[in-house]
């Protein structure tokens, strides 16, 4: 859309005529300069249009739509004196108009864009309830639960759909940059800071102590102004409170104590730590970071994506002939170890797609730890009849994974219905045997039943059209 948008205006535009002849720029017909010129007036607002990531109640969406509106009143007004070629040019002018008043109204109102809105309200309720409530009546206890919730909140968010479309994307990322370091300082928070020195301990310790006491509050007023929880601060007022702070402590003489240097020290790298999250306002409007098309981490994470695939299309062609002599589980550990050194640079999507990769890489060994084990299970007549139950399930699922990893559908498919189905069965068979106390059986049912979930949940993955 907006590339059309401006390749239709410079066609439309780039070379006015008259009577099939190009006509010279200083005899131009007054109304069809007057066209001209409203046409960079909609190319300049096309642009920021296509980068629009807002809502329809934003302040930037009803500016954007009453310059539109204005430009539109404009076009129209033009006077063609019923010549063909000037109407022909209003009609293009007032339709590009149109359209980029349509495509504002469908960047606000996309259902990923309220998908994203949604969940950023919903995070909004659980940081306010988890974190800026209790700070304010003197509580500094974070729970689990709130870590755990933030974290399944960054994952849904990260499986929102967005087409390949700016806005989105931009919207997307903003989002999510924000929830990431809320995450970031809340887990900075559970793990809990530099503990304060005896005041005893030196003169500039009580002075140390009293910033300390303001990093903790920086800290949730940083929660809130990232979450857009408070109307009064703003993330430049913070960071001059916070690097105040680290002028008063870099004035403190504490060279004659190694203890109270080491202390400030650690209070500075916490200052540090919040104020490297103050600079996400204008983060979301620089292209690279939304846009990963040309990243290199991401074509790192598919260069390591296209060899496992390679890996494993050769394993499953060998499992089918019954003889896996190919087992290459040196190389896959390295592609991880490659898959750890990838630098996410803070960037949420880069971090799930490596996150991803992983489990795919992780697949495709424990396919061939499961098959190893089958081949090398020498059973007794002595064994366990539980035990045995155990491994039949094992051999299933053997086979099953084979399909998963194999599996290129939807979920809508058959043969994706039938998976799950046949994969849930083995649970439940699982779950039917009676171990008679025998521990060897329980171990071995409690990491069958561990596969059989990580089968299903990388099935789940498989087909959950994510995307960068």
């Amino acid at each position: 859309m907006c590339a059309s948008v401006f390749g239709v205006l410079r066609s439309l535009f780039g070379k006015p005529f008259d009577g099939g002849k190009r006509m010279e720029v200083n005899n131009q017909h007054p109304s069809m300069a007057r066209l001209l010129e409203l046409q960079n007036q909609v190319s300049s607002l096309g642009q920021q249009v296509c980068a629009f990531s807002g809502l329809q109640s934003d302040r930037e969406y009803r500016r954007l739509e009453r310059e539109l509106s204005r430009l539109q009143v404009e076009v129209d007004q033009v006077e063609t004196e019923g010549r063909a070629q000037l109407q022909q040019a209003r009609k293009r002018a007032a339709q590009e108009v149109e359209g980029l008043l349509r495509l504002l109204e469908e960047n606000a109102t996309h259902p990923s864009r309220l998908a994203i809105e949604e969940l950023s309200q919903e995070a909004q309720r659980l940081v306010d309830e988890g974190v800026v409530a209790p700070q304010r009546a003197g509580a500094a206890e974070i729970s689990d639960e709130l870590v755990d919730a933030l974290q399944e909140l960054v994952l849904r968010l990260t499986q929102v759909k967005t087409g390949g479309r700016v806005s989105l994307r931009k919207a997307r990322y903003r989002a999510l940059t924000r929830l990431c370091a809320v995450q970031e300082v809340v887990e900075g928070r559970t793990r809990q800071q530099t503990l304060p020195l005896s005041e005893d301990t030196h003169a500039a310790v009580q002075h140390i102590n009293q910033v300390m006491v303001q990093v903790s509050n920086a800290r949730s007023q940083l929660v809130a102004l990232l979450m857009g929880l408070s109307g009064r601060d703003s993330c430049a007022h913070l960071s001059r409170v916070l690097t105040e702070m680290l002028v008063e402590l870099d004035a403190l003489d504490v060279s004659d104590n190694a203890a109270v240097r080491n202390y400030r020290k650690q209070v500075v790298e916490e200052i540090n730590g919040l104020l490297k999250h103050l600079d996400l306002e204008g983060e979301g409007d620089d292209t690279h970071r939304y846009d990963l098309a040309q990243n290199d981490s991401i074509r790192q994470i598919e260069a390591v994506r296209g060899r496992v695939f390679q890996l494993q299309a050769e394993v499953l062609r060998q499992s089918q002939t019954g003889e896996l002599a190919f087992r290459p589980k040196a190389e896959l550990q390295g592609l991880l170890t490659h898959l750890d050194e990838v630098d996410t640079a803070r960037n949420p999507c880069i971090r799930e797609a490596r996150r991803r990769a992983v489990l795919e890489v992780q697949a495709v060994i424990t396919f061939l730890d499961l098959w190893e084990a089958l081949a090398r299970r020498l059973p007794g007549s002595e064994e366990h009849p539980s035990h045995r139950a155990v491994w039949q399930v094992l051999a299933s699922l053997s086979e099953l994974q084979a399909q998963v990893l194999g599996f290129d559908g939807k979920r809508a498919d058959k043969s994706y219905m039938m998976l799950e189905e046949l994969l849930t069965k083995q649970l439940l068979t699982l779950d039917a045997v009676d171990t008679q106390g025998d521990e060897s059986t329980k171990v071995a049912r409690k990491q069958a039943v561990k596969i059989a979930q990580n089968i299903l949940s990388y099935l789940d993955m498989k087909t959950d059209e994510w995307e960068y």
